[in-house]
């Protein structure tokens, strides 16, 4: 498909998902959804890691309230369910690695899109709010689900009901965000990060994924077996044979994510 609401393309295996309404920070109307939901869908088969940035100054200002007025969408849990859920999901759900590059302001559905990726880089002069209070609303697209599993409870309540700004610094001290970078530099350091995991062993960073994700919910036998059970399926790999002979070789591996 074309993209209109953000730009799509893929170098180096990696694919780049730009939100690309700079003149509305990025605000996410129905097209935009659909095609993030779209674009994901096509970097897990033809991309190796995916990185979601935004065009402009600001990452995502979240919902586009006019958009949703002038279609007459004003039935919220259609739209979450029908237009939020998929395109969270596809983020999430993911086989290969995401990062999400917060080049600027993240508010509401914006902050809480950033997220669902797997690791979140944030400019320095970043910052998140969930602004849902501020119009009467609680906090969604996820961010009841992320916030207390990334930041505690406490924090996450706190920065839900306050709906205060979150710098990018504190965004990191906190545990919300992997790591920030001088907004000078923010550009050349997500690619490379981004760049180091399309060159890396595919298949073991899918069942890291998946070992994570599973840890929150299980005991500490059940995660055992998790490991044993997912190891297995990483030692059968071209990638784990390639990453022993190169560490015997001392020779940097060559992974092809099989």
């Amino acid at each position: 498909m074309g993209y209109q609401a953000i730009s799509y393309e893929i170098r180096n295996g990696v694919a780049y998902v730009t939100l690309n309404r700079p003149e509305l920070m990025n605000a996410l109307n129905a097209q935009m959804r659909r095609e993030i939901t779209q674009a994901f869908q096509d970097a897990q088969e033809n991309a190796r890691a995916v990185v979601m940035t935004g065009a402009g100054v600001s990452f995502c200002s979240g919902q586009d309230l006019a958009d949703a007025s002038a279609q007459g969408k004003l039935d919220m849990e259609a739209t979450l369910r029908d237009e939020y859920v998929p395109m969270l999901k596809a983020i999430f759900d993911c086989k290969v690695p995401t990062i999400c590059a917060v080049n600027g302001p993240a508010a509401g559905a914006g902050a809480n899109l950033a997220l669902a990726a797997d690791v979140v880089i944030a400019s320095e002069d970043a910052y998140f709010v969930q602004a849902f209070t501020r119009i009467g609303l609680i906090p969604d697209a996820g961010g009841t689900y992320w916030l207390p599993r990334q930041i505690g409870a406490a924090r996450a309540m706190g920065a839900a009901l306050f709906a205060d700004k979150i710098s990018a610094t504190q965004a990191r001290d906190w545990g919300m965000i992997y790591e920030t970078a001088p907004a000078e530099t923010f550009e050349a350091h997500v690619q490379s990060r981004a760049e180091h995991l399309a060159h890396g062993p595919t298949v073991a960073y899918a069942q890291l994924k998946t070992a994570m994700r599973g840890s929150l919910e299980n005991t500490l036998d059940e995660q055992l077996a998790v490991e044993a059970k997912l190891q297995a399926i990483c030692g059968e790999t071209y990638d784990f044979k390639e990453g022993v002979a190169a560490f015997l070789e001392k020779r940097a591996p060559r992974y092809e994510g099989r």
